[in-house]
């Protein structure tokens, strides 16, 4: 902002602008624009056109980038980055100045400006310019780098980055001072010295490279002075070298974790703060100081954008605007008062803030009332607080009282108004300040808390208050107790009390430990620290003694005059209830007959004895410690025994077979020891050469290392690893190599000193292991991938003596066994992917395995996109890591992981990690790990969890909406994900924003209180639950409205009352024949208003429904495996179960009926036929004499094309020769003589059915691999969705489906059961199966099956008639079925039973049972099987509706049917449910057309092959246009392949299709085949519902369409060759499992009935007769048919 004046005129407000992009602005640098309109002048327009700085050269060429712009002292400045405009590309930055009054820009000059070493910091982000304040000014001044700065000078602050390195970026200071010094020197080094400074060259022309001197100047001494601001016949623009740019150093410097992008400047007390943004959306607050710290990080925003490059602090500088390209936010610049005790406040080292001794908070220094008193406000940065450094006395016995002086050096002046008190716990007294010490009373010794256990002291938190609330300092004070000092010592509780910390005595004579008083003297009074006059026992003898034996011991007593002719007595915790006298032994030496210890928890444990007085049963100081020990523990055997430490006397005794004490085995019991015993050998099996170690377990294995004298593993030699050896258990060997040829299993023997052997029962195996197979076979560069081996005998030696590596790169070998498992290194190599890598297996020293071009490491995958982008704390949605930093420069330990949910080659999905509430005002970075690889989630942002207000309606009505309201709901939600409960039952949650959520209520009222409270509270209140993710929330309480029901005695007389009342008014106007009219109108008008209101009412719930389900069913879809047919089912159903025949056909059964004698002759002639059948001329003129016969009709076509597929599968190169053959006919009939388009329309001909089976064989695998899925998803979806609702089990409708035709016409009344189904035989466990009730038993038969054996395909469940139903409602169980004796009759009509008929209630418990003889069928569209066999009845049966045209006899009368007609509901009003349906289903229709029509993705090489040979015939004939080609296209694929792909779902998955769900099907079906015609559609209100349902999509899909085919066309062509090795990889494959000898019968009954016709087609064509293929088949049939001829 400046101003601009001319001449005599009045300054206009103008803005200086560097480096405009308006479309006037591509030659401008600098440009001066006005604000205002003025004259012919408009706002912002330039106002100066001519300036040397203006020239376009320069504009692209040098790449400016302004970051900053300022104005001070009558100068403008503009900071900006730059190239030098020559080939180096590299930026330098440059701080350019002007003076304001400068309208022509004669004063332009540019000065380097350098940051960091060797200008490492190149390129300028953001500048501020400040004052430094008084200690940076300090601090600047004494480096001496910027000459004297004083705290009022201005600095300009800026942040740099690197050019090269992305992650390195850095804060420089510039006093503007010294760049002004500098831009004198370089502009008087242009005008007095050439431009010269130190005879080096110091400023050159910044925008041109002219080669004449620059700087000429005469007499050029006074013109700095005299043109400050330049002038028109001075050289300009300047600009400085880079040897005399202004360098600085880096203050501060970032690496990684975002660059610095934005800088601000505030002065505090005289301190500086630097606020740096950075393009990771942090803000950094820097204190600037000597040593410049970090002292907190925080989000700027909080979204993880990177903060734009202006910051600004408002007119108060408390608050600073932070902006990112989203938002602009306003943050304090200090958070001080969040901070309540001096050492969390210290702890920020926020140099805002400091402690507020006297108010007891964290303030700023200008918010503390008393700050400017000594130690009033205690600077944060500084780290001290008020403390308590000692007392007088230090510690007190707490029974006494006293004054104490207590010591606080810093403490703050106290005034005589204030209030000043101790406080001890809690007791409070009045205290008195002298200087830094205060007096204060200590408490009584009633009001002393007692000591605790163990310890000999109590300590009070002493708090120094002042005016009653504001602790000032705290320190505790110890008060001491010399009763409890004695009994911290054991069994010595004189010699613990002398050396107490706290100067306590000790009386003998009354046994007691107390206070230190000098008053009481006498030689039964030990001091403190005289612990040697302690009367005490010590100096046993033995030291050791053994378990099981009694041992006498010898002691001595010291000091014992005072107990002078005193008996005594010994014990020990070890025999807690026995205490033995002590015997005197004269002098001072005492003896004690010893304890028979029993100890078996340890070899030695020490044991403590103390010793009494007789009289008094006090202790007397005791420090006897024996160590007892037990030979037996841990020496099982002999030579363990024999290893024993000699000082005990272990032995080894023969009678009790144990190691025991010597003197407890007697005579000739002990012994030598036996034989080394092996009790087991790890491993079993070694490689052939060996080199791995073995070792043998067992006992008596020697005493020692050298014991062991030879070793042989299956005769072989044993190198003995003495390093490894444990004595008598266990000894490892080295096994050495064996000969192949000699035997590789044998035992182990061991030899030790004496000769005495040692032989193993268990073998052990020479084998070699053979690693063949490796999974995966690639995986992430960056290593982390477990790949698994497998191979034969590979669980051979051990898992240490494994070493693999892939291609070199060592494998973390991690399970071992009869598969091996390793995690990868890192692959070091450049290149990827790799070349296939040698996985090497090395077992030992010397055996080495390899599985040849086994892995590939692969590039490390990238996280290219992710959402959503942020979630709530509580949202729980390889590997995902949430790490949260507590801006304290240090990241915090906290970290939460979640493991992925599902994943695929390109899509992962996971729940994000809940996180702990008390991370919420920090910052999470989030990660996704891959193997090894690690990839951040940006940005990925937590946010708080919602706050939830109270509920304004708590009143549920019919009609009701339920309303919350809050804050924070739609920040990482949708409506889709969250959950609302009335009660324990769901409402869906219709509309959800940030402030506000929308419910529907269920429509009865829930049983239970809450999802938790399951019992009857029908009178209580409901929880209203929400549930985001895993946070729960209870909001409130709601009720359901009770309706008013009126008592019986006066709805009778209501009633009847009336009726009377009709009756005698319907009599008067029989009688008044002149009414008659009146009458007559007033019925009508009552039926009419009757049927608008049914009209109304069933319109608002059908709009309701459709609310209720446009909603997502994703996740109602199973996640298990989609069950695929086998290629074999797969054929057989796509070639013949459309035959007559079914799934009987001899082609799918596999079964002929021929006899055993005649098979091999059968298969010998069949044979020969195949070769027949692959002869190019044979079966040409085959296929021509059967299409001219009238009687081979479509369907005989058809069959005879799936035959001849199926015998050539084996060559399918040559099946497709055939079929190109015939299309060249086909394709020359239709443009000649009838409509082109027509062609492959139908399945007219023989090859027609060869191209669709052709396509059939090339599209399964990427059924299997791309299209498959999002088939099955829709195919699952409409089932899902048809069976939500009522489905008529007799007229096959139901209630939503897509086809107007299948539509239930009625409204059904019926609610969701849930039932707990346990399988007769299969284990209690219970399935729980959402039926509804009025449902037959079949249907639920179908329901439970389903989710019961969900895991099963459709072919492997029980069918519905192989299974019964029995509910078990009380003690006798109750056999369900469709028809039985119960079932209810009107009339001629029979309903067919229901849950509801049965009264079968929510959770019941039913019993599924399978038959033992069930019937067998198979009707692949037949869904109720036990409802066929109750339609051979007399009565007729129905579901859910009559049909319309057979209504009762007793309902046939004139005045009936005028009634029902009149009431009868519209149909048309259910067809809002197509629409809910729809679009309920819309995403998975579109799912797979997407995937049937993306040119983009994998697109099977036979579309392409096919589609270019369409091309190719198009272009030789003038009639075909491109919409013809189009027609082609669609018939040969869509149309031929998809449409019945579509139709027939279980074609290719094991599932079955019931006809409501086929209803469905077709109507997309026929929405596909419209997307694929060119024909435009006119739709009106006469057009069929499903035509209307999807013809805003119409559009879109032949777009589709469109695209697709181009998209065919612009790819690669598939050549013969590339098409003939794909087929050929299909025949190999998968001919071996077809019924190729069945369809080579079947062909030939074609040729043995046209016989004849073949015979004279052969023998009129000549190529036919030079093969002589007329008796080729003269033979054949004469081994088929038994025939003798002569041939």
């Amino acid at each position: 902002m400046s101003s601009f004046k001319r001449k005599e005129e009045e300054p206009l407000s103008v803005f200086l602008v560097g480096k405009g992009y308006g479309s006037q602005d591509s030659a401008k640098l600098i440009s001066t624009r006005i604000l205002s309109d003025y004259r012919d002048w408009v706002v912002f327009e330039n106002i100066v056109e001519a300036s040397t700085v203006q020239a376009s050269p320069f504009v692209l060429k040098y790449m400016h980038d302004f970051r900053y712009a300022f104005k001070e002292d009558d100068f403008v400045y503009f900071l900006f980055s730059r190239t030098r405009g020559v080939a180096d590309s590299r930026n330098f930055t440059f701080v350019s100045r002007l003076c304001e009054s400068d309208s022509h820009y004669f004063s332009y000059t540019e000065l380097q400006l350098s940051c960091g070493p060797n200008n490492a910091y190149n390129k300028v982000r953001a500048a501020h310019v400040a004052s430094p304040g008084e200690e940076l000014a300090g601090h600047m001044t004494a480096t001496g780098r910027y000459g004297t700065v004083r705290p009022s000078d201005k600095v300009l602050f800026a942040v740099f980055k690197t050019d090269e390195d992305q992650g390195s970026s850095a804060l420089c200071m510039y006093p503007l001072k010294a760049i002004n010094q500098r831009l004198v020197q370089i502009i008087g080094a242009c005008y007095t010295n050439e431009g010269k400074m130190d005879g080096k060259k110091a400023v050159s022309p910044p925008y041109s490279h002219t080669a004449h001197a620059f700087c000429v100047v005469l007499n050029g001494e006074n013109l700095v002075t005299s043109y400050k601001c330049g002038a028109d016949f001075l050289t300009s623009p300047l600009a400085s070298t880079q040897e005399f740019a202004l360098t600085a150093d880096a203050v501060y410097e970032r690496k990684g974790k975002g660059v610095l992008t934005a800088v601000a400047v505030s002065v505090e007390n005289e301190h500086t703060v630097a606020f740096l943004g950075t393009s990771s959306g942090e803000v950094c607050k820097v204190h600037l100081s000597s040593t410049p710290k970090v002292y907190h990080r925080g989000p700027g925003d909080g979204s993880g954008h990177a903060v734009n490059k202006n910051l600004f602090f408002d007119t108060s500088r408390a608050h600073l605007y932070i902006a990112t390209d989203k938002r602009i936010s306003k943050v304090p610049v200090q958070a001080c008062q969040q901070k309540t005790d001096c050492q969390s406040c210290m702890a920020q080292e926020d140099p805002y803030c400091g402690w507020c001794v006297l108010e007891g908070s964290c303030t700023r220094k200008a918010e503390c009332g008393r700050a400017e008193e000594g130690n009033g406000w205690l600077w944060s940065p500084k780290q001290e607080c008020v403390k308590i450094e000692s007392f007088e006395p230090p510690n007190l016995s707490c029974r006494k009282t006293q004054k104490v002086k207590i010591r606080v050096p810093a403490l703050p002046s106290i005034r005589d108004s204030d209030r000043l008190h101790c406080k001890f716990g809690s007791f409070l007294c009045d205290a008195w300040m002298d200087g830094s010490q205060i007096t204060c009373n200590l408490p009584d010794q009633v009001q002393i808390p007692p000591t605790p256990d163990k310890q000999d002291f109590v300590a009070v938190l002493v708090k120094i208050v002042v005016n009653d609330t504001v602790e000032v300092a705290a320190e505790d004070f110890k008060f001491y107790n010399c009763s409890a000092a004695m009994r911290k010592v054991e069994n010595a509780p004189c010699l613990s009390c002398v050396t107490s910390d706290w100067g306590c005595q000790w009386n003998t004579q009354d046994h007691t430990c107390s206070d230190s008083d000098n008053s009481v003297g006498g030689a039964h009074i030990i001091k403190h620290e005289q612990g040697m006059r302690c009367p005490r026992f010590e100096n046993q003898d033995p030291n050791i003694i053994p378990v099981g034996f009694k041992t006498p011991i010898q002691f001595e007593g010291v000091n014992l005059d005072v107990y002078k002719g005193r008996d005594f007595k010994m014990g020990t915790e070890l025999m807690k209830h026995t205490e033995e006298p002590v015997t005197p032994e004269g002098g001072s030496l005492f003896s004690f007959q010893g304890y028979e210890f029993s100890y078996n928890k340890a070899q030695t444990v020490d044991v403590l004895f103390h010793v009494k007085d007789v009289g008094s049963d006090k202790k007397i100081d005791s420090t006897l410690n024996v160590t007892l020990y037990n030979c037996s523990v841990g020496r099982e055997d002999c030579s363990l025994c024999k290893n024993a430490d000699p000082q005990y006397q272990c032995v080894w005794c023969a009678r009790t077979t144990s190691c025991v004490y010597s003197e407890l085995c007697q005579g000739n019991d002990r012994q030598d020891c036996p034989n080394p015993k092996i009790t087991d050998i790890l491993p079993r099996y070694g490689p052939l050469k060996g080199g791995i170690s073995v070792t043998i377990r067992g006992s008596n294995l020697g005493i020692k290392k050298e014991d062991i004298k030879s070793i042989t593993v299956s005769g072989v030699p044993c190198t003995h690893q003495q390093d490894r050896y444990s004595v008598s258990t266990s000894v490892v060997c080295e096994i050495g190599p064996v000969n192949p040829l000699e035997p590789k299993d044998g035992v182990v023997e061991v030899e030790v000193e004496g000769g005495k052997r040692g032989t193993s029962i268990v073998h052990f195996t020479y084998r070699d292991p053979y690693p063949m197979v490796v999974e995966p076979e690639r995986g992430p560069k960056a290593g982390g991938t477990v790949i698994t081996i497998r191979g034969k005998d590979l669980h051979t030696a051990t898992k240490g003596d494994l070493n693999i590596t892939v291609g070199g790169v060592a494998c973390a070998v991690e399970t071992f066994g009869s598969e091996i498992t390793c995690k990868t290194g890192e692959y070091k190599s450049v290149k990827v992917p790799s070349d296939p890598q040698t996985v090497t297996v090395k077992y030992g020293k010397n055996a080495t395995m390899e599985v040849p071009r086994a892995f590939q490491f692969w590039e490390n995958p990238k996280v290219e996109s992710h959402y959503p982008h942020r979630q709530l704390h509580m949202k729980a949605i390889m590997r995902v890591s949430v790490s949260a930093e507590d801006w304290s420069g240090v990241p915090s330990p906290a970290e939460f992981h979640q493991e992925f949910l599902s994943k695929n080659d390109t899509v992962l999905q996971f729940l994000s990690p809940s996180v702990n509430k008390t991370y919420e005002n920090q910052s999470f970075r989030t990660f996704i790990f891959l193997d090894n690889a690690q990839s951040e989630l940006k940005p990925f942002n937590y946010h708080p969890d919602p706050i939830f207000n109270e509920l304004t309606k708590n009143v549920i009505t019919e009609t009701s909406i339920i309303s919350v309201t809050g804050r924070g709901f739609a920040k990482a939600m949708t409506a889709k994900e969250a959950l609302a409960f009335v009660g324990d039952v769901p409402c869906q949650v219709t509309t959800l924003q940030d402030d506000r959520l929308f419910l529907d209520p269920p429509s009865t009222q829930p049983k239970s209180r809450s999802k938790r409270q399951k019992r009857d509270t029908s009178s209580d209140p409901l929880d209203l639950t929400i549930q985001f993710g895993k946070g729960e929330w209870v909001v409130g309480s709601v009720r359901y409205e009770r309706k008013y029901e009126a008592p019986l005695p006066i709805i009778i007389p209501a009633v009847i009352f009336p009726m009377l009342l009709i009756i005698a008014v319907s009599v008067y106007c029989y009688r008044r024949k002149s009414q008659q009219a009146e009458r007559e109108y007033e019925k009508v008008k009552h039926q009419l208003e009757n049927l608008e209101e049914s009209v109304r009412d069933r319109c608002k719930k059908e709009f309701t429904d459709l609310m209720i389900e446009m909603e997502d069913h994703t996740s109602d879809l199973s996640e298990g495996r989609i069950p695929f047919l086998d290629y074999k089912t797969y054929t057989d159903r796509v070639f013949f179960l459309p035959s007559k025949d079914g799934a009987n056909d001899v082609m799918i059964t596999g079964k002929l009926d021929i006899p055993e004698a005649r098979r091999a002759i059968v298969t010998q002639a069949l044979n020969q036929f195949s070769n027949l059948l692959n002869s190019k001329t044979f079966l040409i003129n085959f296929i021509r004499t059967l299409e001219g016969r009238p009687d081979f009709n479509a369907r005989a076509k058809v069959y005879f094309a799936s035959l001849l597929t199926v015998a050539l599968h084996g060559k399918l190169e040559y099946y497709t020769d055939i079929m190109r053959t015939l299309l060249l006919e086909l394709m020359e009939q239709y443009v000649h003589s009838k409509n082109p388009k027509l062609m492959l329309r139908r399945s007219e001909t023989v090859v027609e059915r060869m191209l669709c089976n052709w396509m059939s064989i090339c599209l399964y695998q990427f059924l299997k691999d791309s299209a498959g899925e999002p088939l099955y998803r829709l195919f699952k979806a409409i089932k899902h969705q048809v069976e939500k609702g009522p489905v008529d089990a007799v007229v096959k409708k139901a209630k939503y489906t897509l086809n107007d035709t299948g539509l239930l016409g009625d409204d059904v009344e019926y609610c969701v059961l849930t039932l707990q189904v346990l399988v007769h035989g299969e284990g209690p466990d219970v399935t729980p199966v959402k039926v509804l009730n009025c449902d037959t038993i079949s249907q639920v038969k179908e329901k439970i099956i389903e989710q019961v054996y969900r895991n099963l395909s459709y072919s492997q469940r029980p069918k519905v008639e192989s299974v019964t139903l029995e509910w078990r409602p009380g003690s006798t169980g109750q056999i369900l079925s469709d028809l039985d004796l119960t079932s209810q009759k009107e009339g001629r009509w029979k309903r067919m039973n229901t849950l509801a008929h049965y009264n079968v209630r929510d959770n019941a418990t039913l019993v599924l049972s399978k038959l033992l003889h069930p019937p067998h069928s198979y009707d692949q569209n037949q869904d109720n099987h036990e409802e066929r066999n109750a339609l051979l009845e007399d009565d007729k049966v129905f579901h859910l509706v009559r049909p319309a045209d057979e209504l009762d006899e007793i309902k046939s009368k004139r005045g009936s049917m005028k009634d029902k007609s009149m009431t009868k509901a519209i149909t048309e009003i259910y067809l809002t449910r197509l629409l809910s349906v729809k679009g309920t289903l819309q995403q998975f229709v579109d799912n797979f057309f997407r995937s049937v029509l993306c040119s983009g993705a994998v697109v099977p090489p036979a579309v392409k092959y096919f589609f270019d040979f369409l091309d190719e015939q198009a272009l030789k004939h003038d009639n075909v246009d491109d919409e013809t080609i189009h027609i082609w296209k669609t018939n040969s694929l869509p149309l031929r392949f998809w449409v019945n792909i579509l139709k027939n779902p279980h074609f290719i998955f094991d599932v079955h299709v019931t006809e409501v769900v086929d209803a469905s099907l077709s109507v997309i079906a026929q929405t596909f085949m419209d997307a694929c015609t060119k024909t435009e559609h006119k739709l009106s209100r006469d057009s069929p519902s499903n035509k209307l349902l999807y013809a805003k999509e119409i559009s879109t899909y032949k777009k589709m369409v469109d695209d697709y085919y181009k998209g065919i066309r612009q790819m690669v062509s598939v050549s013969d060759q590339d098409m003939n090795t794909h087929l050929a990889e299909v025949s190999r494959s998968h001919t071996d499992k077809l019924n190729t000898q069945v369809a080579l019968h079947q062909l030939y009954q074609y040729a043995s009935k046209y016989y004849d016709g073949i015979i004279t087609s052969l023998d009129e064509d000549p190529a036919a007769q030079s093969k002589q293929l007329t008796l080729r088949l003269q033979q054949i049939a004469a081994a088929l048919e038994n025939k003798v001829t002569d041939l």
